[in-house]
């Protein structure tokens, strides 16, 4: 996959790929316009998105009901080092949810392939190149 990375204006960065834009901007009080989520929003989002794809399949496939289900993504920052210290994924389900299955949505959330690349990183190559 290649993504094309531009900037369009202020602080704003835009990443094209395939048919799609992502749009991204910084907070006012970051000299942003706050028009759209940061870059590091993004990142939060597809790790709650990707662990919420895993348990939505999960219902899917085992005929199990989705509707009612959510996912609540709580970040815990670490203040000595400025960075997140831990990441809570909680994942709610209606009284009506048969018991039995709750583990095996935990375990699925799991599964997600974000979670998984943060947990082993990929090495990382920067570079510049003139054209």
């Amino acid at each position: 996959m290649e993504l094309v990375i531009d900037f369009p204006g202020g602080v704003k960065v835009d990443a094209h790929f395939g048919e799609f834009t992502v749009k991204t901007d910084q907070p006012v009080v970051d000299e942003g316009e706050g028009s759209a989520p940061s870059p590091f929003d993004f990142f939060l989002v597809s790790l709650g998105t990707c662990a919420g794809y895993y348990v939505l399949r999960y219902c899917q496939q085992h005929n199990l009901p989705s509707q009612g289900i959510r996912l609540i993504e709580r970040t815990h920052w670490d203040q000595s080092i400025g960075m997140l210290g831990k990441i809570e994924l909680e994942i709610q389900v209606p009284s009506t949810f048969p018991e039995k299955y709750l583990p095996s949505l935990v375990r699925s959330a799991e599964l997600c392939t974000v979670k998984k690349h943060i947990e082993k990183p990929p090495k990382f190559e920067v570079y510049t190149k003139t054209v």
